[in-house]
């Protein structure tokens, strides 16, 4: 009896492992074998082998160029000003003017 006690707060983990286990046995009776999704998708399989293999040829071939600093830093200006809005910066910044919002009819 102490360990009915015991489980009784545990009735709702109990239920839902229970049905949790239902519904993956009927996943597993109802659903498509290993081999019947391994004969649909072998296209598909095989073409990504190939890829796979051929990037790790390439570059076993020809490793990719090491970069130096300033390489990686070039485009960081660019990204400052897109990132931020800069206003002063651009060129017609006085001619900018706000118009108002027009109200919906």
């Amino acid at each position: 009896m102490a360990i009915q006690e015991q489980l009784l707060p545990f009735k709702l983990h109990f239920a839902v492992v229970a049905v949790a286990a239902i519904i993956i046995t009927c996943f597993i009776y109802l659903g498509p074998t290993f081999s019947s999704l391994v004969g649909f998708f072998w296209p598909l399989l095989l073409s990504t082998t190939f890829l796979l293999a051929a990037v790790a040829v390439l570059l076993r071939i020809s490793p990719p160029p090491h970069t130096d600093v300033a390489a990686c830093r070039a485009g960081d200006d660019i990204i400052d000003f897109v990132a931020g809005t800069h206003y002063e910066q651009l060129a017609g910044a006085a001619a900018v003017e706000e118009r108002p919002i027009p109200k919906a009819l």
